[in-house]
């Protein structure tokens, strides 16, 4: 099949994808002798839209994907979404009011049926747009959080975990949506810079004329104080201790307490203490054994635990009427204007509240000993593994986990309530009415619990649940535990770590052998994109605009351990140049009649040039694929590209042309065959990376009925690397390239023609370079090439080995001017490097700029260096 003048990545994508889905080369085979290979995908919101780390995260893991495929491995990448309680719940709360309908109007029965609705008809937006990136999930075995398997584990995990006194209902803060009137995870929390102030109040002290000053940003709060803390080594303090204040507007007696919390450089170093509306409070108060006096109701109007004048009262609207009535009775110290970061509801838009209400819990602490010991030992292990350290670091100190959440869409908990308040955990409705009948002696109605189940709690299984469990099948019995999850750093606590909590309590396994976190992706500038700052890249646009492999190649190519990408369209832009590359090599070969031989044995090749390609290929694919096992993804895709773009295209196919346009008729059919062999097997390197332009290139270079993703990975013999073939190829590329560099570094005209001067060079290096001198003078541009032991004035000298080479240039270009050129550019060079060391020396800069931004100025500093270094170079190769 003829190779067309340029490659259509958008008709190719088209064409491909449909054609890799029905031929099953996605699927697993659970019957298969080939080792198990899985990897889970982290279900993206039902709601949601592809974006660049969605992009990066299944670039990656679509990667290692292929390439454990190729490896001859029984692949599962187990595709599926989430049900995103509170994301999907909005979207068709939105939808309904736009219909004027209130979700309460219809009931919770009419309104998940419209939830369904939604789903159905726009919930597998994701999923297609997941299949643009090119993903080889297993997608026959798509899975959905709230699909009836999966309910069926989240109840069983529920129940079990109940019955095991792992889960309860308790009293405890939340952050609290009272827009969404529910509770919310900390990842749904998104922290907002407010402008606004900080109020100094004076509380009396009883039975004195004097007051203790404190500082809130939350006026409306104080209603509820039940202490004021200070340090227990502050001075200004100590006699206070033990003291009582009366609270003002309330009239309350509230205790001076002793408490580390206080900072004294903070304000006034003493703190109010409002137990019920601040977790850093509600921690001192259970120190301290404080009363806890909720003042808000779940709309964040101030209730009844308020004086009269203040109950039903909004909580801004609160805050100005504390204010103005503190001012009144003269107890107002100073107001300063104030920046602060507010939490809000990430989908409300609105404050959240810190709000004491009775939830339903996870004993997670007792779950996160197995999870702890299992990464301590090796069991799991975090790539890279500092990672771990975040890892231990939240779980050593974790928290009960709130698990119930006041929607409607969702698990709902499988707790029904007995009139007196008892509770009955049970499977199914009709389990909880036998075991209430047991226990009251009689029939009875039950009330069913009207909340629903964190998101993250139905995640948390999902490495078994998507495999049949809490049945045992075939699938969970091959497939698990998983061999890698790839994932970023944010949700290690939230899903990383619960997976890891239900895996090993359930499974008695870890989820995972490793887990890879890959960083963030950010814009050129090192900012995170963010719609309201406008530098958001869609990935689907640059699919569109440079082709999908050349996105995913680079994603792979940035993702370099420990460091956020940032992204430009000008580098996805640079990596749809490599593919422009690949194909015109590949129509090149075409063109000279390369041709696939299915008898062709590398090994029987005698051409030098071909001996040295093929042994390339070789050590190409082992590094490529040790690389990809090590998960170097950067490196792997870095060794790919050099191989095909220097070692293929520039050097090779440069080193053959003579053979093909020859009469050795021999040579040339060796060569063919060669090239169409070393084409194939860097299709196969490349192909994890670069699946599309690969598998077309595939289909009309080798075969048309085989596809390149069913094929394997390059198995390649060490015989194949002849050591005097890359010795002696090696040292001809390097003579072309320092001359090469001579000719760049002093600005020598690209036409111009110039003489090669040889000192030194034993007899060895002199056969190869009488062997190979026509392709050096062609590839140098060189007019000829001599031997001598003078050095010409205005001749500049590089050292190749044991021998020097001598470019006389005097006429060629002006030898005075190009010094002085040098001189100027390395000194502006060395000036950025002087302004760059005083700014990273002023540490007001280093402490207050954002990392990325000091980052960027060590990298243009490291760069001003290398520059420096050349620029010195090329003026001491420089005879005159």
């Amino acid at each position: 099949m003829s190779i067309d003048k340029s490659y259509d990545s958008a008709a190719t994508e088209e064409k491909l994808y449909p054609i890799w889905e029905k031929s099953s080369a996605f699927a697993c085979n659970p019957k298969s002798n080939a080792a198990p290979y899985c990897i889970m995908i982290p279900p993206p919101n039902v709601t949601g839209s592809l974006h660049m780390g969605h992009g990066l995260t299944f670039t990656l893991q679509d990667t290692l994907i292929r390439y454990r495929r190729m490896r001859g491995d029984d692949v599962l990448w187990q595709p599926g979404t989430d049900h995103a309680g509170i994301a999907t719940q909005m979207v068709v709360e939105r939808n309904l009011a736009a219909q004027k309908i209130d979700r309460r109007e219809i009931g919770r029965e009419a309104f998940l049926e419209k939830v369904w609705e939604w789903k159905a008809e726009s919930g597998g937006n994701i999923t297609r747009q997941l299949k643009r990136l090119g993903a080889s999930a297993d997608w026959a075995r798509e899975r959905f959080t709230m699909d009836a398997g999966l309910s069926k584990a989240v109840i069983k995990v529920f129940v079990d975990l109940y019955n095991e006194k792992l889960i309860y209902k308790d009293t405890r803060l939340v952050n609290w949506d009272p827009k969404m009137l529910t509770a919310i995870s900390d990842l749904e929390v998104e922290m907002k810079e407010i402008k606004s102030n900080l109020w100094h109040f004076k509380y009396p002290i009883e039975g004195t004329d004097q007051f203790i000053v404190v500082a809130t940003t939350r006026p409306e709060t104080m209603l509820g104080d039940t202490a004021v803390a200070v340090h227990p080594n502050d001075e200004r303090y100590k006699a206070l201790i033990g003291k009582s204040v009366i609270l003002p507007l309330v009239g309350r007696r509230i205790p001076i307490v002793a408490d580390e919390y206080a900072d004294p450089e903070t304000g006034s170093g003493a703190v109010k203490i409002t137990p019920a509306h601040d977790f850093n409070d509600y921690e001192v108060a259970k120190r301290n054994k404080l009363p806890m006096i909720s003042i808000l109701d779940k709309h964040a109007h101030l209730n009844e635990n308020v004086p009269e004048k203040y109950r039903g009262m909004e909580r801004f609207a609160a805050r100005k009427q504390i204010v103005a009535d503190l001012e009144e009775l003269g107890l107002v110290e100073k107001i300063e204007p104030h920046v602060h970061t507010v939490p809000h509801g990430d989908r409300s838009g609105v404050p959240i509240e810190p709000w004491l209400s009775e939830q339903w819990y996870c004993d997670a602490k007792t779950l996160a000993e197995p999870a702890i010991k299992a990464v301590e030992d090796g069991r799991m292990q975090f790539v890279p593994q500092q990672w771990e350290n975040t890892y231990f670091a939240w779980m050593r100190n974790i928290e009960p986990w709130c698990i119930s959440r006041q929607l409607w869409w969702g698990h709902q908990i499988p707790a029904w309530y007995g009139a007196d308040g008892k509770i009955f955990v049970a499977s199914s409705e009709e389990e909880a009415l036998n075991e209430a009948a047991k226990h009251y002696g009689k029939k009875v109605d039950l009330r069913r619990d009207e909340d629903v189940l964190d998101t993250w709690f139905s995640s948390a299984l999902w490495p078994f649940s998507t495999l049949g469990w809490p049945d045992i099948t075939p699938e969970l019995e091959r497939y698990y535990p998983t061999d890698v999850l790839v994932t970023g750093f944010d949700i290690i606590f939230f899903w990383v770590a619960r997976m890891m909590m239900m895996g090993l309590h359930f499974m008695k396994d870890v989820p995972f052998r490793k887990v890879y976190i890959h960083a963030l992706v950010r814009d050129e500038k090192g900012q995170k994109m963010s719609k309201t700052k406008g530098n958001v890249i869609d990935p689907l646009d640059m699919i569109s605009k440079y082709g999908c492999d050349a996105l995913r190649f680079t994603m792979a190519n940035m993702s370099t351990p420990g460091r956020d990408i940032r992204l430009s369209p000008a580098r996805i832009e640079g990596n749809r140049n490599f593919s422009t590359k690949l194909w015109n090599a590949a129509r090149y070969c075409q063109m000279n009649l390369c041709e696939w031989q299915d008898d062709f044995d590398p090994a029987t090749v005698k051409h030098k040039v071909n001996r040295w390609i093929i042994g390339e290929t070789k050590l190409a694919a082992d590094k490529v694929g040790g690389l990809l096992d090590q998960y170097r993804f950067d490196l792997a895709s870095s060794a790919a590209y050099d191989f095909i773009w220097n070692d293929f295209c520039d050097w090779y196919l440069e080193f053959t042309k003579p053979i093909l346009m020859g009469d050795d008729e021999a040579a040339k059919t060796e060569t063919r065959a060669a090239t169409a062999w070393v084409m194939a097997q860097m299709l196969k390197i490349l192909h994890p990376f670069m699946p599309y332009i690969t598998e077309e290139l595939w289909g009309k270079i080798v075969s048309g009925k085989e596809l390149l993703m069913s094929t394997l990975w390059p198995e390649l013999s060490g015989d194949l690397i002849n050591n005097d073939a890359r010795d002696e190829i090696d040292w001809v590329i390097r003579l072309i390239s320092a001359v090469r560099a001579i000719r760049a570094e002093l600005n020598v005209p690209a036409g111009a023609q110039i003489k090669l001067q040889i000192k030194g060079m034993n007899d060895a290096n002199s056969k190869r370079l009488e062997l190979h001198k026509s392709i050096i003078l062609r590839l140098a541009r060189l007019a000829e090439i001599s031997h001598s032991s003078e050095v010409p004035k205005g001749a500049v000298q590089t050292v190749l080995d044991e021998a020097t080479l001598v470019l006389p240039l005097a006429g060629v270009i002006d030898i005075e001017q190009e010094k002085a050129r040098l001189g100027k550019e390395s000194d502006k060079w060395s000036a950025e490097i002087k302004k760059i060391e005083n700014k990273l020396a002023n540490k007001d800069f280093v402490n207050r700029a954002p990392p990325e931004v000091v980052d960027e100025q060590r990298e243009r500093k490291a760069e001003a260096e290398a520059m420096v270094e050349k620029l010195k170079a090329a003026q001491r190769s420089l005879m005159g």
